[in-house]
């Protein structure tokens, strides 16, 4: 990251568009302005102003800009944006205005970073702003702004308080043992269980709504020329897969994504199981055995013009137990399969039914938007409960203090309360510049 003394900009849009927004934020924001723009912005903080961008008197772009004055801004510094015409030459002008007249070019994820190191946002919120940009479907979305708002922070928090009264009482203990030791150790096992329980809740939870942010992976399965292409365009609604009446036509596993009933969803179609023929369809058949082994769910596809073989017989031994959908594929031509849910690629008959089915597969992961879906803040989190769960085998107040303190350290990593500068370094390298 840049000095804090330094001043940076960066689109903070796409470039090409119609209107493209630059941000500057830091000291000399306010000077930058009075030495590029026609007419004050400053006297009128938050509003958006008509004016003209100039470098040695000429005219660079006619547009709007915003200044917000510190710390009511969303970096905690003085911020202007600049809503500028998007065409490339005109984006590439002002930028170069700016770093000539004292701006230094913005690294990845920079206003964030400032947000969070000036107490605007706190990480978890600031990590959130790029699930919201990320977002693939609407749970994904609904659940990275219940999480911009603050709600990992407050189960955080609320975590916290039982850790804090518990080491609390702990330390006077210590510190009193006459007075403190023989009721602090009569409420520990409650305290410590009330903690754990709390923790586990927020561990389960998180994991099972991690589909919320990552998508389910649902692995298209089944023997060749069942129609497993065919089915991944189908739910798709466009032709990415190749399809031919050769069998084993795909040799490699295909990945697509798509939102089913507001839920994200990876579309993973793999090569028809079998003995392979060759070298390249020995890889494919691997390849779709290991997408199978992190699948969420599986789609199992059938071929319902013929009578079960015992290649899917196989295939269905060997998912049982999985989460799973079975499908009678070319239901058209008409074999009925037990327990199978019959589809017609062709004709579109039960592909309305299959994508219900497979949203009613993660409906239980929409009951809640507010569940701590990161992964690093979940790894912290069983951080955590390690720490406390160690603490009720400990006897010596020291010890169990310790352990407390490390559950302690854990959940300061999610809101960045006890975080080392390299875990933020790597937080917002994964973001894009500008934001």
């Amino acid at each position: 990251m840049n000095e804090s003394f330094d001043t940076v900009f960066a689109p903070s849009s796409a470039i090409g568009g119609a209107i493209a927004i630059i941000r500057v934020s830091g000291e000399r924001t306010r000077a930058i302005a009075e030495a590029l723009l026609d007419k004050p912005v400053t006297d009128r903080p938050n509003r958006v102003r008509h004016v003209r961008i100039l470098q040695n008197g000429d005219v660079l772009d006619d547009c709007m800009a915003v200044f917000f004055k510190k710390p009511n801004s969303y970096t905690g510094e003085d911020l202007l944006e600049l809503h500028c015409h998007g065409g490339m030459q005109t984006v590439r002008g002002v930028l170069a205005a700016l770093s000539e007249a004292g701006g230094v070019p913005a690294a990845p994820g920079e206003f964030t970073r400032r947000a969070f190191l000036n107490g605007k946002m706190d990480l978890s919120e600031a990590e959130a702003v790029m699930d919201v940009i990320n977002a693939q479907a609407e749970s994904s979305l609904r659940s990275a702004l219940e999480q911009l708002s603050g709600s990992v922070s407050r189960r955080i928090r609320a975590a916290e308080e039982l850790l804090l009264d518990t080491r609390a009482a702990i330390e006077a203990a210590i510190d009193y043992p006459d007075e403190a030791e023989e009721s602090a150790y009569a409420s520990l096992p409650a305290a410590l269980h009330a903690t754990k329980t709390e923790l586990l809740a927020m561990i389960e939870e998180g994991r099972r709504a991690r589909i919320l942010r990552d998508g389910m992976k649902l692995v298209i399965l089944g023997r060749p020329n069942v129609g497993k292409s065919s089915l991944l365009n189908a739910l798709l609604g466009e032709d990415r897969a190749i399809v031919t009446a050769a069998a084993g036509t795909t040799r490699d596993v295909l990945d697509e994504r798509i939102s089913i009933g507001g839920v994200p969803v990876r579309l993973i179609d793999t090569a028809g199981v079998r003995e392979a023929a060759d070298e390249a369809e020995r890889i494919g058949v691997d390849r779709a055995k290991k997408a199978l082994e992190t699948a969420d769910a599986v789609l199992l596809a059938l071929d319902g013009s013929h009578p079960i073989t015992p290649e899917d017989e196989a295939l269905l031994s060997e998912t049982k137990g999985r989460t799973r959908v079975v499908i009678a594929n070319k239901c058209d031509l008409g074999v009925c399969i037990e327990n199978a849910l019959p589809v017609s690629c062709k004709t579109g008959e039960g592909i309305d039914a299959l994508k219900a089915r497979i949203a009613a597969i993660a409906a239980p992961s929409l009951q809640s938007t507010a569940a701590i879906t990161n992964e690093r803040h979940l790894l912290a989190l069983e951080a955590a409960l390690d720490a406390v769960t160690h603490a009720e085998t400990q006897t010596d107040p020291d010890c169990i203090a310790t352990d407390l303190s490390e559950a302690l350290h854990a959940l300061g990593t999610v809101t960045g309360t006890d975080v080392d500068a390299e875990v933020v370094d790597r937080i917002f390298s994964h973001f894009c510049v500008g934001k």
